[in-house]
């Protein structure tokens, strides 16, 4: 699996998966899809969970977990396979995941693991009675493609005439679910729509339109960016910069990079970070410090984070930016170091030798170097104009202006090297045990 191409493609590509009436279902990516879970089935599981992710990237990625046999995995690739399942069927929009179910009837793709995550969607989602009530007719195909629709409709009517536990249906259906108290009423409201109508009007969450779960933290852009509201790590040295009381503020820079690092697992090989100290990094006016302070910002955590981090500053320092920016010794000189991963940050600006950074990476496969080398923009906005700056576009290139960007930065750059395979895995693990926690406790409470 190529994970930098992978993760890119997962970043950016939105197009949505669409069912049109009589034709075959539409998924421009399917065959990059397909090669990255047979070459890796629980890494590529994993990178849906990824920061960033594009929700349809996430259907996709749940499409094809749920298309797929298992034949052949161990255990523990299943069982991460089914938890990823679990929270991307509460935190993408249900539309999202209705769509993906009534795909797999389209492919007439059924498992075990398909037919026990599209019954615990259709009658456990924490909004399954408000979702039935607007989308009755869809839930109910997916709920006969899970089981059967002579199966289904045999429950059905079981569950009509009273019947709500007895062995028949425990092993048609119960047996598939957690909270398997709710299936029989909501069953009922599949095939009814005045029970449908009367389960929505009962109460419970009613937003259907909206993921249950949270998969990415929502950030809220600030009406004006400035120089000190990116990231406190960022405003802290921006006040630093500007002769703030050192003591104190030293103190708050410990903690905030501290708690910073602290989200991200311990990487174990060496980064040599080429870090833009020129003059044009200061900035001006309102701007001033910002470019800069973020570049640092970045710095600190990666030197909590990494095991062995080597800083080559080009121009003048953090504290004295000055001179024309020359990225291509830079990265020569990083390149001295023996790192697995060269990243240069910089604003773009290339005013030494234009064109020179560009002609260095091109020249290093010849060389018989093959570190990888990417590319990051310290940005005021995320939308920045980059026209003019972008010195190496050959390069693999990665914006950042908050030190919220460090949760997707980090692995787009591990991403890109062997020794941050282990770190990526690692540090998505750990998102995917947050994530199942709190969908734990949100379904714990809807079954109370």
């Amino acid at each position: 699996m190529d994970t930098p191409t992978l993760l890119a493609h997962l970043h950016h590509h939105d197009t949505a998966l669409s069912l049109p009436r009589g034709a075959f279902l539409r998924w421009d990516d399917a065959d990059l899809h397909r090669a990255a879970h047979t070459g890796d089935p629980e890494g590529y599981a994993l990178l849906g969970l990824a920061p960033g992710v594009r929700p349809w990237q996430r259907a996709r990625v749940l499409l094809q977990i749920l298309a797929a046999s298992q034949a052949g995995l161990d255990d523990r690739a299943r069982a991460v396979q089914a938890r990823v399942a679990r929270v991307l069927t509460l935190g993408l929009p249900p539309a999202h995941v209705i769509t993906v179910l009534l795909a797999l009837r389209r492919l007439r793709a059924n498992h075990k693991h398909t037919t026990r995550t599209a019954l615990r969607f259709v009658l456990e989602h924490p909004a399954a009675d408000a979702l039935i009530a607007a989308r009755r007719p869809a839930l109910r195909d997916c709920f006969e493609h899970a089981l059967g629709t002579a199966t289904a409709r045999g429950c059905a009517s079981r569950i009509a005439g009273g019947d709500t536990a007895s062995d028949y249906l425990q092993r048609r259906l119960l047996r598939f679910l957690t909270h398997p108290a709710a299936a029989p009423a909501r069953v009922r409201a599949l095939y009814n729509a005045d029970n449908a109508a009367a389960a929505a009007a009962a109460g419970g969450p009613a937003a259907v339109g909206e993921p249950v779960l949270p998969v990415d933290t929502v950030r809220e852009r600030p009406a004006t960016i400035t120089a000190t509201n990116r990231g406190d790590i960022a405003a802290t040295l921006v006040h630093l910069y500007r002769g703030g009381p050192a003591e104190d503020l030293y103190a708050a820079l410990g903690r905030y990079v501290g708690a910073a690092a602290a989200a991200f697992p311990r990487f174990t090989g060496t980064v040599a970070l080429v870090m833009d100290a020129s003059a044009s990094m200061r900035g001006y006016g309102d701007r001033e410090w910002a470019a800069l302070s973020q570049t640092a910002a970045l710095r600190m955590v990666l030197s909590q984070v990494c095991a062995r981090l080597e800083v080559i500053e080009t121009g003048g320092d953090e504290r004295t930016p000055r001179g024309a920016t020359d990225l291509a010794t830079g990265v020569l000189d990083a390149l001295g170091a023996g790192p697995d991963l060269v990243a240069v940050v910089s604003d773009g600006y290339e005013n030494v030798f234009p064109g020179d950074l560009a002609r260095v990476v091109a020249s290093l496969p010849h060389a018989g170097i093959t570190t990888p080398v990417v590319f990051c923009h310290a940005l005021f906005t995320g939308s920045d104009d980059l026209t003019l700056r972008r010195p190496a576009p050959a390069l693999p290139q990665r914006g950042f202006w908050h030190q919220d960007d460090f949760a997707e930065l980090l692995p787009w750059m591990f991403g890109h090297c062997d020794a941050g395979a282990p770190w990526l895995r690692a540090a998505l693990h750990d998102r995917l045990d947050a994530l199942d926690r709190q969908a734990d406790t949100l379904t714990a409470r809807i079954a109370a």
